[in-house]
């Protein structure tokens, strides 16, 4: 598995949205991008997880950061999941890969057939992961899961990134 280190070069990452295409290395926010993989339409912690940040975008972007949630999910799961969910105000990506995911140092997952909420799982989907990355293509920080649970809360994040602008704080965690 891939371990992508602060202060070094992303992987590329050319995916489709339901606005269009999108990549990456045309990106070119004030301070950060924020990728946010999550598992997909069958999960309701997703779900609760995205709404969060879809109330707090419009801060996120006064911060100089610009947002992309995507998943393995197909075009029509990740309409259904951000016209249900009510976020459609977040740029979303869907059909991440088994490569893209592991280029990212992202875990996958077995689907298990119906999930609590009566979903289908897909057989193969990416657990979560949110990566902070710099202007210029670099990791600033990233935190990577294998489950749903636990994820950094997105005011949190916020803050963090309030004071790592204001003080120039520098990545942290380049060591082997």
């Amino acid at each position: 598995m891939v371990i992508l280190k602060p202060r070094t070069a992303t992987p590329d990452l050319t995916i489709n949205t339901l606005k269009g295409p999108w990549s990456l290395a045309q990106q070119a926010p004030e301070n950060f991008i924020m990728v946010v993989v999550y598992r997909g339409l069958h999960c309701p912690i997703c779900k609760n997880y995205l709404r969060e940040l879809s109330r707090l975008a419009d801060d996120f972007s006064a911060k100089g950061v610009d947002i992309l949630v995507l998943s393995s999910d197909t075009e029509e799961r990740a309409a259904q999941a951000s016209r249900e969910w009510e976020i459609e105000n977040l740029m979303m990506g869907y059909g991440l890969s088994a490569e893209q995911s592991q280029a990212w140092g992202l875990h996958r997952s077995a689907g298990r057939g119906v999930t609590s909420i009566g979903i289908e799982e897909p057989s193969e989907f990416t657990e979560p992961g949110l990566f902070l990355v710099r202007p210029d293509h670099t990791l600033y920080w990233s935190n990577i899961s294998t489950m749903p649970f636990a994820r950094p809360r997105f005011k949190e994040v916020l803050g963090a990134i309030e004071f790592a602008v204001s003080n120039h704080y520098p990545a942290r965690g380049e060591l082997v």
